[in-house]
């Protein structure tokens, strides 16, 4: 194996985020494989749920798995869809998408190019357990098995993926912990005080609190589990708080959202023409607005 050459960041100061959201983040992959592309650097990169997989993927400059993560993987009967919630595994099944896809050798992924990457990185995962929202870093991931279970159990969507155990905790999605989704957050913790910001929600989008029958039935299906329902409950109305927060740091120059002009697929599309579209129409977007983006970050 050739070594792999010495790699550099050269954004300074500024921290890459990635919102979650399913398969939404397909298109927010579009415009990661254009920064990519154009050699565009972080020094510090940091997402939660389908955003987690986003940050490991630009960060091993794999602009193949960027892709594949959001698209190709989808139309892998395994992976998911009804027949494999029917037969157990999730309509998400998690033990292929994640680990799986990496042992099997369907999705390699590039550990070597990520561990030389001098970035830095944070994502996060909820403690069913005990409410705490954990966060890890390369430093807690020794090996490219321990990375990718991270990333699983920051994207594990209740009753739509199987959990994993962590430490002795089950984990699921992130977003239902700190930042209810918006990772910004932890870039803060790590100092930071600007961010470009990739969104997968429009403009304008704010969440609606569950109502009716479907609280009804959040409530039956986690009345062992007072954390998780507290988390699921209060999601809508701290994620439109933080959202609003982060518009004003957009609006004082220390954040620059990239929402997408429009989103056409929902967090559980599977159909793989609809996802390759929408990982285009990213890559449209960012290549139409890249001078403002340059601008942003290099002035």
């Amino acid at each position: 194996m050739e070594p792999i050459p010495e790699l550099t960041t050269n954004v300074e100061g500024c921290a890459l985020v990635f919102e979650g959201g399913g398969y939404r983040a397909g298109y927010t992959a579009g415009m990661s494989s254009v920064l990519l592309e154009r050699g565009i650097y972080f020094p510090f990169v940091c997402g939660i749920s389908a955003g987690a997989s986003n940050t490991v993927n630009y960060l091993s400059r794999d602009r193949w798995r960027v892709r594949w993560a959001f698209v190709d993987l989808a139309g892998i009967p395994e992976a998911g869809g009804m027949l494999s919630a029917l037969r157990g595994k999730g309509f998400i099944n998690a033990d292929y998408c994640y680990r799986g896809a990496v042992e099997r050798g369907v999705a390699p992924f590039d550990w070597n190019t990520f561990v030389a990457n001098p970035a830095r990185l944070r994502v996060q995962a909820f403690e069913r357990d005990t409410g705490r929202s954990v966060c890890w870093g390369k430093e807690d991931c020794p090996t490219v098995g321990d990375l990718i279970d991270r990333v699983r159990a920051s994207s594990t969507l209740p009753w739509i993926m199987d959990p994993i155990e962590l430490d002795g905790q089950v984990m699921f999605d992130g977003g239902l912990g700190a930042g209810a989704g918006l990772p910004l957050c932890l870039a803060e913790q790590e100092g930071y005080e600007k961010f470009l910001f990739l969104a997968t929600r429009p403009l304008g989008y704010r969440k609606q609190p569950y109502t009716g029958a479907t609280r009804r039935m959040i409530l039956r299906l986690t009345a062992d589990y007072p954390h998780l329902r507290e988390a699921i409950l209060t999601r809508a109305e701290r994620y439109n708080t933080e959202m609003e927060r982060i518009q004003r740091l957009a609006d004082d120059g220390k954040c620059l959202i990239v929402r997408p002009d429009a989103m056409p697929v929902s967090s559980l599309t599977l159909d793989t023409n609809k996802l390759d579209a929408s990982f285009y129409l990213g890559r449209t977007q960012a290549l139409r607005d890249l001078p403002q983006w340059e601008e942003f970050l290099f002035g």
